[in-house]
């Protein structure tokens, strides 16, 4: 277990709900590592239909939620995404977090932003209906590959470079960090961990927990970090299920965490905004 205490882990695009969603993967690293605040930096649901979430799925928000409690004095904080946009008021009730369209603080001198990306990508800002009708069909198709999800995995690639959202992202963040007057500013939505310098203002983004690189950041007096999850340091035994296995295990996983949480399990929570 990594016993170095973190000020900030920063990780997105989990797509809770996608069967390639690596949900178990990203509740052990918050699990073995140590931080004051936690920042969600969005998508952290694939839609907003809980019925395909999974047990492992409902395992996460519930470490969410157990995380959230004051008691641990962990500052938890969730950034909103185009693919979780309109939960924040569920989100408050449901993992015990605040909602936020972008996050400021200060850490060390230096003004810190986060802010999901989405708002950078100008086909996602001007094509909302078809982004999400693009999104529905590329759920179906996961349940439609293979085990390893090779196809989907290779599709969100393509769709990554075709679009050049990382540049484009980049850029945009770059611009509204200088416009608030931020040194740091933190994105997702890419799906591409990456870093860039620019006029003296450094722009990070954390990656995804979707494809076979699964990466997060870190903040602390050495600076920001970017880390590949790796198994193997876990101490993870590998589980090799499909995720559509879990699913008659996920009513009894949802019941638990709604009773734990004081929630009705109900349809008004299986599909939220449809």
């Amino acid at each position: 277990m990594d016993l170095h205490d973190y000020n900030t882990l920063i990780l997105s695009d989990l797509h809770l709900g996608a069967e390639t969603s690596r949900a178990r993967e990203a509740t052990r690293v918050l699990k073995e590592k140590r931080f004051q605040r936690l920042i969600l930096l969005g998508d952290i649901f694939a839609d907003l239909n809980f019925a395909r979430l999974t047990k492992e799925h409902w395992k996460f928000l519930g470490y969410i939620r157990k995380l959230s409690n004051p008691k641990l004095n962990v500052e938890v904080v969730w950034v909103e995404g185009n693919h979780d946009h309109g939960l924040a008021t569920i989100m408050s009730h449901l993992v015990g977090v605040r909602v936020y369209d972008n996050y400021v603080w200060e850490y060390r001198g230096l003004r810190h932003i986060a802010i999901h990306g989405h708002q950078f990508d100008g086909f996602q800002v001007n094509r909302v209906r078809l982004s999400r009708w693009g999104t529905s069909v590329y759920l179906q198709l996961q349940k439609l590959d293979f085990k390893s999800k090779p196809m989907a995995r290779l599709i969100d690639r393509l769709n990554t470079r075709w679009l050049r959202m990382s540049p484009k992202v980049a850029a945009g963040a770059l611009a509204y960090a200088r416009h608030q007057q931020a040194e740091r500013v933190f994105c997702g939505h890419t799906h591409e961990a990456l870093q860039v310098e620019q006029d003296g203002i450094s722009y990070y983004n954390c990656g995804a927990w979707v494809g076979s690189r699964l990466t997060y950041l870190t903040i602390d007096d050495r600076g920001v970090q970017v880390h590949d999850y790796n198994e193997h340091e876990c101490g993870e035994r590998i589980d090799h299920r499909d995720s559509s296995e879990e699913r008659g295990e996920a009513d009894s996983a949802a019941a638990d965490f709604a009773d734990e949480s004081g929630l009705l399990e109900d349809v008004e929570y299986e599909s939220v905004g449809r």
